[in-house]
């Protein structure tokens, strides 16, 4: 177990990455920020998204007191938005519950919206050089691939093997070095697909490379058709305008700014008056598209409406008229944004 971390802290201190934005720093609000913002995403997707929203959220206070439109502005096309929801939230509480000081007790991290067990613990390891476990997708890979772990890692039963593994594992020392070198030797070398075994330091005691399993570890998670769903985007557009509605704050795209949608096409001239209180002329829809999430596939075929004439009983709430340029610069989801590119002239 010893040779596990002795062999890691080595390479990562002469292989590693040390130069991230978010790196050599004890600031627990940067590694905060970084944290959420790599859940689920790549480092280099992360990286301007990073920047951009340090630069304009410097700090706890400075988050807390933004405005949640602008909190999603400044993540818009960086996906899974109720993370900058929880995150914007969890600053408020850090304020309201902490006197503006990021809590240092694990726990108390833990009880933060949007902060799971292994984030909290990277955020103590990284920022106050607490002895804590993280069991991250990359960290999962590497154990199963290692020691040879059969099952899908977020099952119950295996992760809780994979906790107690990584709980056994923490060196005595390095404890920073060691955690950047397990997330970097899985973002770096023991990749999803094609590993790089040859330059990895666990490949002397490595199960998966002994026994060519590579490719079968770790276990893949049960496979199950995703749902198909459907929905006619509205494009309402007075001349240079087009109109937006604010999403609610929960649920998928919750908070963004998006286009008003309609079940049929048949629909769409009469949601926009009854909804929206408009007189329109529907243009050819344009060609469907298809916007996967997590849980559901969502088929969206865009409708063109141009407006002739707004009615006196137009509903006001939750919506706004942008030039189609000030539309981009909106907090909108990826999927819309792309439609309304395309949309330029």
């Amino acid at each position: 177990m010893q040779n596990f971390a002795r062999k890691l802290i080595a390479w990562q201190q002469t292989h590693g990455r040390h130069t991230l934005p978010w790196q050599n720093t004890r600031d627990p609000y940067a590694i905060w920020v970084s944290e959420i913002m790599l859940q689920q995403t790549q480092v280099s997707a992360v990286i301007p998204y990073y920047q951009r929203f340090m630069a304009r959220f410097p700090d706890i206070a400075n988050l807390a007191a933004a405005d949640q439109d602008a909190v999603l502005q400044h993540w818009s096309g960086l996906g899974y938005y109720s993370r900058a929801r929880n995150l914007h939230r969890a600053a408020q509480l850090v304020v309201e519950l902490h006197r503006g000081q990021f809590p240092q007790s694990v726990d108390a991290v833990q009880a933060l919206p949007g902060i799971g067990r292994s984030t909290a613990a990277a955020i103590a390891v990284f920022a106050f050089g607490q002895q804590q476990a993280i069991l991250d997708g990359n960290v999962k890979r590497v154990l199963t691939r290692c020691f040879g772990i059969e099952g899908w890692p977020d099952r119950p039963t295996v992760q809780k093997r994979l906790w107690a593994l990584a709980e056994s594992l923490l060196p005595g020392c390095a404890i920073e070095a060691y955690t950047q070198g397990l997330m970097d030797l899985g973002a770096t070398l023991c990749t999803r697909t094609r590993p790089n075994c040859g330059d990895c330091p666990l490949r002397e005691d490595c199960v998966a490379l002994r026994d060519d399993r590579t490719d079968a570890l770790p276990t893949p998670k049960p496979r199950k058709a995703l749902p198909e769903k459907q929905t006619v985007m509205l494009l309402l557009l007075n001349g240079n305008q087009i109109l937006l509605e604010k999403r609610p704050p929960s649920g998928i795209w919750g908070g963004l700014w998006s286009l008003p949608e309609t079940a049929a096409i048949e629909d769409a001239q009469l949601t926009a008056r009854q909804a929206f209180g408009l007189e329109t002329q529907a243009l050819p829809p344009l060609p469907m598209f298809t916007h996967t999430f997590t849980h559901f596939r969502l088929h969206i075929t865009p409708q063109p409406l141009r407006v002739i004439k707004q009615l006196p009983e137009a509903r006001q709430a939750g919506l706004v008229w942008l030039d189609r340029e000030d539309a981009l610069g909106s907090a909108l989801p990826t999927a819309v944004r792309n439609l309304l590119q395309r949309l330029r002239p």
